[in-house]
């Protein structure tokens, strides 16, 4: 954290060491822009950086529960249609995977202004209890997925007491 200081450093120690080539003003700078890319890309947020500019990936807000019946799992997904969609369950994985695409065009009688943005996204949750996976269901109705995983009914216990014999 001592180069974060910069009065505590002569000026000759700074051009001596090669980790401190950098000034910690930028450092810091660099730190920030990373925080700040980090967060819009975890939301889904257009970001303030140049004109436009949109990250290529964005991840839907997704609430899961679980009840001893089912697991469900519910994605906000404004925008989507059901084409741009596609959802896989393994055995332990349910994977969701989407691209929205969005274009807004108004033409004026002296102007004329478009816009286009892209994203695309891809979730994966492992799922801890065996699901029937012929039974499992997923909806999209007003930009919301739901999925419904149906759970296995309880295996019966394959536990037996054997009785010793003596011989």
């Amino acid at each position: 954290m001592g180069y974060l200081i910069p009065w505590r450093l002569s000026r000759r120690d700074v051009l001596r060491d090669p980790k401190y080539d950098e000034r910690p003003a930028d450092m810091l700078s660099r730190s920030m822009d990373r925080l700040f890319k980090q967060f819009f890309h975890e939301t889904g947020l257009r970001s303030f950086e140049g004109e436009g500019e949109v990250f290529s990936e964005f991840y839907p807000r997704i609430d899961m529960t679980e009840d001893e019946k089912s697991i469900t799992l519910t994605a906000e997904l404004p925008g989507m249609e059901v084409k741009d969609i596609e959802i896989s369950l393994t055995k332990d994985v349910l994977t969701i995977k989407g691209e929205k695409k969005s274009e807004q065009e108004e033409k004026g009688r002296d102007s004329y202004y478009m816009e286009r943005s892209f994203g695309s996204f891809q979730r994966t949750f492992p799922i801890s209890e065996e699901v029937n996976t012929e039974k499992a269901d997923a909806v999209f109705k007003k930009g919301v997925l739901h999925i419904t995983l149906p759970k296995m009914a309880p295996k019966k216990s394959s536990h037996k007491k054997i009785k010793v014999k003596s011989a």
